[in-house]
């Protein structure tokens, strides 16, 4: 394996100047660099970049925190900024924080710890003043999906409750009067916020409602559903926090002969790929992660030039219907 004295020998030029070269340096001659270059090339030199973030102070590495990789949700955001990353020359280190504070705190430090320039966060469990605190040490930080009044100008969101409101809304129009909510257990601001949304439509058409929490994922969704039909109340519409306790609450109906949209209609939230191949096809609300994964990660690289707002739309697909006889 060559090391940088064998480029600076086959260059005929000095080790501080290979150095110089490597890190881009103006005080090199673009002769010089040519020819260093060449001798790079020749030998397949590859530098350390452990040794280059000694010299440079940068290790051109990102630290994102998510809640949970095996969510499909933070697969498509992780795959999005680190797409960006590379076109940037940037590499990405990536953690779970389960929205559990202890471990969002640890991954936070880790990053720290392992040089890291900048920090993308996708923090649930930390408090305001623990994000203010972290942002006011590490100069490029950009916050996902949380505002945070005192770093507007760092924060990426769009607005929730928004979302569960139209969900809710589009329902009652259908001629639904029972809609039932199934929430998340997680103790986090999405999940009120959702909540939010959905009560304000429920009060708006004066609407029956029942609100279930559970965990957010397809188990959850089968389970909150087999509680609602034993329900004396009969909902036949279900709005659910996201699209895996959407195809959870699908999944369990067809167990029980129940059909979709004609005795009861689902509405999820994101808008995942799971949406356009559970049966029916899952009418939910768009949640413009992908964009927002972009723009945070380039707003984290100054590369952006003015502030850009996300909002949420209806996505309507087969599991919602006219109300019919509810479930008999």
């Amino acid at each position: 394996m060559s090391t940088i004295k064998d480029v600076a020998k086959l260059a005929g030029v000095s080790i501080a100047t290979v150095s110089r070269v490597l890190n881009n340096s103006d005080k090199v001659s673009l002769d010089t660099a040519q020819i260093v270059q060449d001798a790079i090339n020749s030998l397949e030199y590859a530098p350390n970049a452990m040794a280059q973030s000694l010299v440079t102070q940068k290790s051109n590495t990102i630290g994102v925190l998510v809640n949970d990789l095996s969510d499909p949700f933070f697969g498509q955001m992780i795959k999005t900024i680190d797409t960006v990353a590379k076109q940037n020359g940037q590499h990405i280190l990536v953690g779970n924080g389960y929205h559990n504070p202890d471990f969002e705190k640890k991954i936070i430090n880790l990053f720290i710890s392992k040089q890291c320039d900048s920090l993308i966060l996708h923090s649930k469990a930390l408090k305001d003043s623990e994000i203010i605190s972290i942002a006011n040490k590490i100069e490029n930080v950009v916050i996902i999906n949380r505002y945070i009044k005192e770093l507007a100008d760092k924060c990426v969101y769009t607005d929730n409750s928004w979302g569960t409101n139209i969900a809710t809304d589009k329902l009652a129009k259908l001629g639904h009067t029972n809609i039932a909510f199934i929430n998340s257990n997680h103790q986090i601001e999405d999940a009120k916020s959702r909540e939010i949304g959905y009560k304000k439509a429920i009060t708006k058409h004066n609407l029956i409602s029942k609100v279930i929490y559970t965990n957010p994922d397809q188990n959850g969704g089968e389970s909150a559903m087999k509680q609602i039909i034993k329900s004396t109340t009969k909902y036949t519409g279900i709005v659910c926090y996201n699209d895996s306790i959407a195809s959870g609450v699908i999944a369990f109906l067809h167990e029980n002969n129940i059909k979709v949209p004609n005795e009861i209609s689902v509405i999820g939230f994101d808008d995942l790929d799971v949406a356009q191949y559970v049966y029916p096809k899952l009418t939910t609300i768009h949640y413009p992660i992908k964009e927002m994964a972009q723009y945070a990660t380039l707003l984290l690289l100054n590369k952006l030039d003015k502030k850009q707002s996300f909002g949420l739309k209806l996505i309507v697909r087969n599991s919602i219907s006219k109300v019919n006889l509810g479930i008999n």
